[in-house]
């Protein structure tokens, strides 16, 4: 008997890092996973276990824009990401815009006053997509 996923996936790509948050489709509360290499030679196995472990039925991967929101390098090199997450994973792919999310996700670490690593940077800005996301969602309101 097939059961329904429980989980949300986000993903912040970037040239480096892509970071990865998961959030309960009943709770809603994302939280940072963790930060994978983007130039990991087993990235999608790896992400394969995550979706598999979490038990996610939907990835959201952030789309980085210009700030006048143009396309832009990084915005083709995720489009890219996306092609090739798609020939791995076999569920549903919403983007959204990311938008400042990095740079919030920045502030907060630094106004906790710990240290922090780029790739928890990374996580949370993963966070902060899955929130957004969340709020655009009726379906899930």
């Amino acid at each position: 008997m097939a059961t329904t996923p429980r989980s949300v996936l986000a993903l912040d790509v970037g040239t480096k890092r892509i970071g990865v948050a998961v959030a309960s489709l009943i709770a809603r509360l994302p939280q940072p996973l963790v930060t994978l290499g983007a130039d990991e030679p087993d990235l999608f196995p790896q992400l394969g276990a995550i979706i598999q472990r979490e038990d996610v039925g939907q990835l959201v991967v952030g789309l980085p824009r210009g700030l006048e929101g143009q396309e832009t390098a990084q915005t083709e090199s995720t489009r890219h990401f996306i092609e090739q997450l798609k020939a791995h994973v076999d569920l549903p792919i919403d983007l959204q815009d990311e938008a400042l999310t990095s740079k919030h996700a920045e502030a907060e670490l630094q106004k906790r006053g710990k240290p922090y690593r780029p790739g928890d940077i990374d996580a949370l800005a993963a966070t902060y997509i899955l929130e957004d996301w969340f709020a655009a969602q009726k379906e899930y309101a």
